[in-house]
């Protein structure tokens, strides 16, 4: 039986990212529907899923219906005890929670002067102090739990738990807005803008185009600061492959990747590939397996 996750516009919707990545990141079964947040249609979208209001909001397997990133990020770890949301070792545990609950309700400086977008980097932000100050608050969170706890993996508490989690889209404003912060803190930034995970769900985000554009700031703008992108390009049929490399369906939609036209059984798997082809392992497989 699979969840139903009902996200926000993955370029912009910063809360839904934490809602994603909560189950993708730990294998959970989910079905995803997008709500119309900048579309002007999400109460209608949402009516349904009363007292919902606002996105990311999900339905669990038995139809409750769980809004709030903390309230289902507690429900799936209530429900699903063999999967490890949180460290085990209990000191790791309640920082680990603390910093949760922190990122949950707090850093509303940067929240507010920085609101997430993932098209590009903005050039010349000026940040404020209140912005400073809770910058700087995160690196002493993130240090310390590097220090204490995650000397063995790459993420906050070693292995990913929901501290990444949530602060994935702290790390996307400060790759969006070219925030600076010190080597150990920018290290871990480019640990989530390089995960194949963030990057599939920017690459998604990105087959969505605006007019006008949300968030828009009048700066120069620089590329996306996150790997470089394969190349592709959109082209015609016939594709080296004739099912999709994602849902097995006959192709219909073709792209060009050194000079190879691959096959996608529609418009969205194509341009989702198009946008970042080395973010999918599926695809990777079919290129690597000619």
């Amino acid at each position: 039986m699979s969840y139903d996750l009902y996200i926000g516009d993955r370029t912009f919707s910063s809360w839904s990212l934490r809602g994603w990545l909560m189950f993708v990141k730990f294998g959970l079964p989910v079905r995803t529907h997008l709500v119309g947040l900048y579309d002007g249609t999400m109460a209608e979208d949402l009516a349904r899923l009363a007292p919902a209001r606002f996105v990311p909001c999900m339905t669990t397997p038995e139809g409750i219906v769980v809004g709030d990133t903390m309230a289902m990020a507690e429900t799936l770890a209530e429900t699903h005890r063999d999967v490890a949301f949180y460290p085990e070792e209990p000191a790791a545990r309640a920082l680990a929670r603390w910093m949760v609950a922190e990122m949950h309700s707090g850093f509303a400086a940067l929240r507010g002067e920085c609101p997430m977008q993932l098209l590009h980097q903005f050039a010349g932000f000026e940040v404020s102090e209140a912005v400073r100050g809770d910058l700087d608050r995160i690196e002493t969170l993130w240090a310390l739990a590097r220090s204490r706890h995650g000397t063995v993996g790459p993420w906050l508490f070693g292995d990913y738990s929901l501290a990444d989690v949530f602060f994935a889209p702290v790390c996307a404003r400060i790759a969006g807005y070219g925030l600076s912060v010190g080597a150990e803190a920018q290290a871990y930034v480019d640990q989530v803008l390089k995960d194949a995970t963030f990057r599939q769900w920017r690459a998604m985000g990105l087959c969505k185009t605006y007019d006008p554009l949300p968030y828009a700031r009048d700066l120069p703008t620089r590329d996306w600061p996150g790997p470089a992108s394969l190349v592709a390009h959109k082209a015609e049929g016939p594709s080296v492959n004739t099912d999709c490399p994602y849902s097995g369906d006959p192709v219909t939609d073709f792209l060009s990747l050194d000079g190879v036209t691959y096959g996608f059984c529609n418009p969205f798997c194509r341009d989702k590939t198009l946008h970042d082809p080395a973010a999918w392992p599926r695809f990777l497989a079919l290129v690597e397996g000619r």
